[in-house]
């Protein structure tokens, strides 16, 4: 009996098993989005067929006033965050002819956000935010548009910590829509 080369059953693994190149995710896309709840300039790279990994950088808005404040204000401050994304549902857009260019589709993430106290813009003198670290597990909905725009839908709740003494952990709520440009 003849002996089958592992190589030749892995190629031929890889070659029946592999999926068409529409049903993956792209391999790298490079963004700005915006939104009413912030700026973020990120970059997806694929990890896998499903699975990317996005990094971004943010400015992130504060408003206050009312009764319980001497004046209206706002801030603009910095965060990193690092997000593996599972895209769950791009072989099922492709059967139904639907787009998947950009990454568009469904998936399930988990953040991690940095927001460290580096500057703040804002109408107010001195106001500073406190260091903080947070996880969040999210679902969300990218769907792009003509050439290179995309809208994005996210939806998480998660645990967040200031990283000073004194600070409880705290439930950190994310409702995101924002509009963006791909480059």
């Amino acid at each position: 009996m003849k002996k089958v080369s592992p190589v030749i059953l892995l190629l031929f693994y890889t070659f029946s098993y592999s999926q068409k190149e529409s049903e993956k995710i792209s391999k790298s896309i490079t963004g700005i989005q915006a939104g009413l709840i912030g700026l973020d300039v990120y970059n997806e790279m694929r990890i896998s067929d499903h699975i990317s990994l996005r990094t971004q950088v943010s400015l992130n808005p504060s408003l206050w006033g009312g009764d319980a404040y001497s004046e209206t204000g706002f801030a603009l401050s910095p965060s990193i965050s690092i997000a593996p994304k599972f895209y769950y549902n791009i072989s099922k857009r492709v059967n139904k002819g639907y787009s998947v260019k950009n990454n568009s589709g469904n998936y399930f993430s988990a953040r991690l956000e940095y927001l460290p106290d580096l500057f703040v813009i804002s109408n107010t003198k001195n106001v500073h935010v406190n260091d903080m670290i947070s996880v969040i597990p999210n679902w969300g909905l990218r769907r792009n548009f003509a050439s290179h725009f995309n809208y994005e839908l996210r939806l998480g709740l998660g645990i967040g910590k200031i990283l000073k003494k004194g600070y409880d952990p705290q439930i950190i709520p994310d409702i995101s829509f924002k509009v963006g440009y791909d480059f």
